[in-house]
């Protein structure tokens, strides 16, 4: 089996990739475990190459949108593809003609690649909560319309609808997972309007200050990373057969207001970190980041077996366990 990452460098991308190379199967075409003998990590620049026991792993770098990169990206067929290669929330915003062009049309592209290789691949993309925006009821049920207020949820919400098109003309089997605010997310900040819901904890846990841009009664729908693999992973293990025309979930996460995320942090690290947090709202992030919905009724995803992290407590030591920066 060959499985190909894009976005690969990222942090979820490398956790995916050690996650497989542990895993070492993946369901195939009729749903058995099939042995991943290569794995495909992509990305515009080069990503980690994690410790594969015996599988073969190719690190290729380059532009999704460009068909030369397609052509060596599709030079073997992929039997299974997770696409978490995108532009992020702010930078989509700031940047509509880099937006499409990524988050789209090298969506698209990738599907039009699978379609031509003629295999069907199993393909995963992660969607976002910010498909939804603006008059929203108080709990999002899986067949509310999708309302985005930003170019960022309007790419992947277009992305949803073309994955959905080409599973039903079965040129891919794919599968479309909204996943909810990732935190805490490793590393630095980076240009996605929700950084603010990882450096709340991350900087202060870690000895450095940070500034919260949102008030502190702003609600969220979180997520774990070691969660969000797990998610990926079991989207892609789900039998075809149980999603039926509609490709798209809703998974588990978890609805907490940032200032229940650092009273949380006070009860696993108590007050020296808290001691770090300064609070002054960004208009431009709160524009964003306050029209997303914090409250997700995920009934499809309970019956299919999903799962959600059992508290932001356990999240926040999650972050200790797997992550954080330890002097």
């Amino acid at each position: 089996m060959r499985v190909v990452i894009t976005g690969a460098a990222g942090f979820l991308g490398q956790k995916l990739a050690r996650k497989l190379t542990e895993k070492k199967t993946l369901a195939g075409a009729d749903g058995n475990q099939v042995a991943i003998t290569e794995l495909v990590l992509f990305d515009v620049v080069e990503s980690p190459k994690p410790e594969a026991g015996g599988i073969a792993v190719e690190v290729m770098t380059g532009d999704m949108t460009q068909a030369a990169t397609l052509d060596a990206l599709f030079a073997k067929p992929v039997d299974s593809m997770f696409h978490l290669a995108a532009v992020v929330s702010s930078q989509a915003e700031e940047d509509y003609e880099l937006g499409m062009r990524v988050n789209f049309d090298g969506t698209r592209g990738l599907l039009d690649a699978c379609r031509k290789q003629g295999n069907m691949p199993r393909f995963v993309m992660p969607a976002s909560v910010a498909v939804m925006g603006g008059d929203m009821p108080d709990v999002i049920q899986d067949d509310t319309a999708p309302t985005p207020t930003n170019s960022y949820g309007t790419e992947k919400a277009m992305c949803e609808l073309l994955i959905n098109d080409c599973s039903r003309r079965k040129f891919v089997d794919g599968r479309v997972v909204r996943l909810p605010t990732i935190t805490v997310r490793p590393g630095k900040p980076n240009r996605a309007a929700s950084s603010f819901a990882s450096g709340v904890i991350r900087e202060p846990m870690q000895g450095d200050t940070t500034v919260v841009p949102v008030p502190k009664d702003t609600e969220l729908w979180v997520l774990s990373p070691r969660g969000a693999i797990n998610t990926l992973i079991y989207t892609h293990e789900l039998d075809a057969a149980k999603l039926g025309t509609s490709r798209i979930i809703t998974p588990m996460g978890l609805t907490v207001t940032v200032g229940e995320m650092v009273e949380a942090m006070r009860r696993v690290a108590g007050d020296q970190p808290v001691n770090r947090i300064s609070w002054k709202e960004d208009p431009a992030i709160m524009n964003i980041v306050c029209g997303w919905p914090g409250r997700w009724a995920s009934t499809r995803a309970k019956t299919l077996g999903y799962e959600a992290d059992e508290s932001i407590d356990a999240i926040i030591q999650t972050f200790i366990d797997d992550d954080m920066v330890k002097s």
